[in-house]
C-alpha cells in the first residue's frame, strides 16, 4: 500500500467513525433490529443504528473496539440531535441535497456512485442522509454560536507560521467555473446572465449554466474542475475561494472581455506536503486568427508538437521574436485571466483558451514551472482560517463534554 492510499484510508476512516442514521430502512424490521440498545436522556439508538455503524467501521478498516467506537459516535449524534433541536436549527431540502453530493465528491464519487459502495455493504441510503444532515447542521450551529467567542489576532497567525515551519500540508480546492464571453457589445448581457448565476446555490444549476453560457472547454463537464491546490490561484481570487461554503459561488470577477465565476464543491488537506510557488515561469505563442478553424487547428498541431516550453522555440523558429513570450512573475503580479488558465495546468500542459487583440490573435499558454522558495511560505489567510476551524472544533468539543455530564445515558 503506498502512503498515499494509507493517507487516504486513514481520512476515509475517520469519516466513517462519524456516519450515523436515524431512519430506520425496511431490512431493520426484517430482521427486528429496532429495539433499543442505548437512550441518552429522551432518545434512543436501535440495534439497526449500531449494526449500520459497526458495517461502517469494518469497511472503512477503523482499528479499536469498533463496538465502543460506534457508540459512543451514536451517543454524541443524540446529544447534538438533542441541544439543536433546543433552537429549532433545521436544513432545506435542496441544502441537504447539495452536501449529500459534496461528501460523496470528497472521496472521488459520484452521489450514486458512493449511494452503491454502501449499498453493497448492507449500508442504507438513510444512514448517509441522517449523518450528512447532522454533520451540516451540527456545523453551522457552532459557528453560529461560538464564532463571535474567537478572536484570531495576526500574532496568532504569525506564531502558528513560526511554529509550522517546512510541515504543512496543503489546501485543496474542488471548483466549478464559468468564464462567459463579455466583448463591449456583449457585456450588458454577460453581467446580467453573470449576476444570475452567482445568486445559484445548487451544483445542477451552475453545471447546466456551465453547458449554456461558458466559454470554456470545461462547459463539457459542466464547468467541473478536478481538487487543485489553492496556491494555484493568484492572492486576490484565493482569498475570494476562501469564504466561499460548498455550494456558494464567487461574485461575478471581471477580467479582460469576459466575466468569470466558481462554485466550491468542497475543501481539503493535501495528501503531501507542499510549498506554495513564488513565481511562475511561462510561455505564450500567439497564434493568428484567434479562435477561428485555423487558429485552432494550427494550435492543436503545435500541442502535439512540444512537451516543454523548450519546445516552442523550435516553433517559433524563423519567425519574429515578438510571436513568443517566456516570463517568470510573482503570482500577484499575473493578470488574473492567464492567472486562472494556468491554475489549472501542471508544467509541460497547455491551454489556448484566451486570445488578444480583440480576437484577432489565439494565445497558446503553457505552463513551465511553479517555483518555490527555499524556505516554504504558508499563506497567512489559509493559516487564519485554519485556526478558526481548530478553536470552533476545540469549542465544540467541549460543549459536547457538558452535555455529556448533564445526560442520562443507559445502558
Amino acid at each position: 500500500m503506498t502512503g498515499f492510499e494509507m493517507l487516504k484510508g486513514r481520512v476515509m476512516a475517520a469519516v466513517a467513525a462519524a456516519l450515523i442514521g436515524t431512519c430506520v430502512g425496511p431490512s431493520a424490521i426484517a430482521q427486528g433490529q429496532l429495539s433499543a440498545v442505548i437512550t441518552v436522556d429522551d432518545r434512543v439508538v436501535t440495534q439497526y443504528e449500531l449494526t449500520q455503524r459497526i458495517r461502517l467501521l469494518e469497511l472503512f478498516r477503523t482499528p479499536g473496539d469498533l463496538n465502543e467506537a460506534a457508540r459512543n459516535a451514536l451517543i454524541e449524534d443524540r446529544l447534538k440531535q438533542q441541544e439543536m433541536a433546543r433552537f429549532d436549527v433545521t436544513i432545506s431540502e435542496d441544502v441537504l441535497q447539495q452536501e449529500l453530493e459534496a461528501f460523496a465528491e470528497r472521496a472521488n464519487l459520484t452521489l450514486p456512485q458512493f449511494t452503491q459502495v454502501l449499498a453493497q455493504n448492507g449500508v442504507d441510503f438513510s444512514t448517509l442522509r441522517d449523518f450528512v444532515e447532522i454533520g451540516v447542521l451540527w456545523r453551522d450551529y457552532v459557528r453560529a454560536r461560538f464564532s463571535r467567542q474567537v478572536t484570531i489576532t495576526d500574532s496568532d497567525v504569525e506564531r502558528a507560521i513560526a511554529q509550522r515551519g517546512n510541515a504543512r500540508s496543503q489546501l485543496e480546492v474542488l471548483l466549478s467555473e464559468i468564464i462567459i464571453a463579455a466583448p463591449p457589445d456583449r457585456a450588458a448581457r454577460a453581467q446580467q446572465a453573470a449576476d444570475q448565476i452567482s445568486r445559484m446555490r445548487s451544483f445542477a444549476e451552475f453545471e447546466a449554466a456551465a453547458r449554456q453560457v461558458s466559454a470554456l472547454p470545461s462547459r463539457e463537464d459542466g464547468g467541473r474542475l478536478g481538487w487543485l491546490p489553492i496556491d494555484n490561484y493568484p492572492p486576490q481570487i484565493r482569498a475570494i475561494i476562501l469564504d466561499l461554503e460548498p455550494g456558494e459561488v464567487t461574485e461575478p470577477i471581471e477580467i479582460p472581455n469576459g466575466i468569470a465565476l466558481f462554485q466550491l464543491r468542497g475543501t481539503r488537506e493535501a495528501l503531501r506536503p507542499a510549498q506554495a510557488p513564488v513565481s511562475l515561469e511561462y510561455a505564450a505563442y500567439y497564434i493568428p486568427g484567434g479562435k477561428s478553424d485555423a487558429g485552432l487547428r494550427q494550435a492543436a498541431v503545435v500541442s502535439d508538437q512540444v512537451d516543454t516550453c523548450d519546445d516552442l522555440y523550435g516553433v517559433a523558429r524563423n519567425q519574429p521574436a515578438e510571436v513568443l513570450d517566456r516570463l517568470t512573475v510573482a503570482p500577484a503580479a499575473i493578470p488574473d485571466e492567464i492567472a486562472l488558465e494556468l491554475a489549472r495546468l501542471d508544467p509541460g500542459e497547455v491551454s489556448y483558451n484566451l486570445t488578444r487583440d480583440n480576437g484577432e490573435t489565439l494565445v497558446f499558454l503553457m505552463l513551465c514551472a511553479r517555483n518555490a522558495a527555499g524556505a516554504d511560505t504558508l499563506d497567512p489567510a489559509v493559516v487564519r482560517q485554519q485556526i478558526l476551524s481548530q478553536r470552533l472544533t476545540a469549542l465544540a468539543d467541549a460543549l459536547l463534554e457538558d452535555l455529556r455530564a448533564s445526560a442520562v445515558i443507559r445502558p
